[in-house]
């Protein structure tokens, strides 16, 4: 494909736009004189890699931050905004990339909070309830408005973070990796939704690492690179080809299974596992299920949602008891052990959700690394700071973590970089079995193809790799072996020469067409 030809945006055409943006934190310059144009009734995505600068400006423009230098006109006139409200009161609403709920309240609290409706003796929850089950029903979610945030799966708490925007009625809606945790079904009616607003004349901005996924909704491309942009374009005119390109100056594949060595003996074995529904005891999220996985061999588990991946890794990892079968570690049985047992074994576990379940938030870079091998270098009652500093520094260069160093916040490192440290932690346990919960999830192309890189590298010096993906073209990459599964089972097994199409017809992705199944098979929990 030839050059995109850039775009300039028609007189009255666009809503809001940002003019010689330049953010700094102290040395590093976050963003590098960005113009950026949002257009009235259409899609603007913004595609680049983690630490590109994308959440940087979404951020300036949604009020949540000020910029160093520059000028924001909305409407054509200039504007400042002092905060996230500011910004909201002028119709501009952004969904985080982080998920910013409360999990201690309810679906209905979160969408209202700030801003409740109020009654005549006070708050109106009714009214309230009301509203939260019409924008449940847009979203063709069934969630009671009482049911509380932690009680949800990953992506019914992201649809819940969409619904909170939606319910602002805002004529910007700004984007960040909005579908980073929803299935396939609630993509499609996310983009039907979108497609709505934008009829009815609402500017979306749309950042999302999965490109493909990305292109099906775009009206005009902008690629930033390093806190500048690098290119603009008309959809029309543009390709997966061209973005990546753009995005990283190449195009590459996220790798291919190592070789050169020989598989050890099994190092997992996973034996007639069953795992009962929570919801239902007549039920089971896994059935049966057995698999074996040796030494130096990547495994994928690619399936859809409902499908029983994650339930699996947390029942083989000890956070979920199994109904029925046994989970041995070398042949040793380890059903019976506690999560940390079975760490200290050499089992375990990247989860999916990782700002949640991997990282500790008002921790350092460093305290996050050493967190899971402290007991390493504790001596008595004392912490030996030197081992524990040496442990760190060795990581960092290791897994390849890009930050300030040990004592950067990890809240300073970018999505890619954060999923890094939360493998790097679990690595640094010197661990048998690794098992990873959609690593990919949230991270852009190249921290992608570095942490497989990682995962690959490992595999070589022993380490048994298990990793569930619902993207098909992770399972194309670095896995030796790709198991599917469908309902609870294992329906397919295939090796490295697999093709999508055998993949997603074993998953039931190529054939479940009926609607009302779809719905149900997205509500369940992987």
């Amino acid at each position: 494909m030839n050059a995109a030809p850039e775009f300039e945006p028609a007189a009255g055409d666009t809503v809001l736009a940002a003019r010689h943006i330049v953010k700094t934190y102290g040395g590093t310059h976050a963003l590098k004189g960005v113009n950026f144009d949002i257009r009235r009734g259409k899609v603007t995505t913004l595609f680049g890699e983690n630490g590109a600068g994308k959440s940087t400006l979404m951020k300036i423009l949604s009020g949540v931050t000020t910029p160093t230098s520059g000028s924001i006109e909305l409407d054509g006139q200039s504007v400042s905004f002092s905060s996230a409200s500011d910004a909201r009161d002028r119709g501009i609403s952004i969904i985080h990339q982080e998920l910013s709920l409360a999990p201690n309240l309810n679906v209905r609290d979160n969408i209202f909070m700030g801003r409740e409706i109020r009654g005549a003796t006070g708050v109106d929850f009714a009214e309230e309830a009301r509203q939260t089950r019409l924008l449940m029903a847009d979203l063709e979610e069934d969630i009671d408005p009482l049911t509380l945030v932690q009680d949800l799966r990953l992506g019914q708490q992201q649809i819940v973070e969409i619904a909170r925007a939606l319910s602002v009625d805002s004529r910007i809606l700004i984007m960040d990796e909005p579908t980073s945790a929803l299935s396939a079904t609630e993509v499609e009616v996310l983009f039907n939704v979108i497609r709505d607003l934008t009829a009815r004349g609402v500017s979306i901005v749309y950042i999302s690492h999965h490109l493909e996924e990305a292109l099906q909704i775009t009206d005009y491309a902008v690629v930033l690179r390093d806190g500048a942009i690098t290119a603009t374009a008309n959809a029309r005119h543009i390709n997966l080809e061209w973005i990546v390109r753009n995005m990283v100056g190449e195009n590459f594949d996220l790798g291919s299974p190592p070789v050169g060595y020989a598989f050890g003996e099994v190092a997992l074995s996973v034996e007639d596992v069953s795992i009962a529904d929570a919801s239902s005891s007549e039920r089971s999220v896994v059935d049966r299920l057995s698999l074996e996985v040796r030494s130096g061999e990547i495994v994928c588990i690619y399936g859809l949602m409902g499908a029983g991946r994650t339930e699996l890794l947390e029942c083989i990892a000890g956070r979920l008891q199994p109904s029925g079968g046994r989970i041995l570690l070398g042949g040793n049985d380890i059903s019976r052990l506690s999560i940390a047992e079975r760490i200290a074994r050499g089992l375990v576990l990247v989860p999916e959700d990782r700002q949640r379940d991997g990282l500790v938030q008002t921790m350092s870079v460093g305290a996050n690394l050493s967190l899971a091998s402290i007991g390493s270098f504790v001596r008595g009652m004392l912490l030996s700071r030197s081992q524990e500093r040496s442990l760190v520094h060795a990581s960092i260069r290791d897994v390849h973590v890009k930050s300030a160093g040990g004592n950067a916040p990890i809240g300073s490192l970018s999505g890619g970089n954060q999923q890094k440290v939360v493998i790097g932690k679990m690595l640094t346990t010197n661990p048998k079995v690794m098992l990873l919960d959609e690593p990919s999830r949230g991270i852009d192309i190249g921290a992608k193809a570095e942490v497989f890189r990682l995962l690959g590298e490992r595999a070589t010096r022993g380490l048994a790799v298990v990793f569930s993906t619902s993207e098909v073209a992770e399972c194309l990459s670095i896995a030796h072996r790709i198991i599917v599964m469908h309902r609870g089972r294992i329906s397919a097994e295939f090796g490295a020469d697999a093709t999508k199409e055998e993949i997603m017809t074993a998953s039931g992705e190529a054939v479940v067409s009926d609607h009302e199944e779809h719905r149900s098979h997205h509500r369940d929990r992987r």
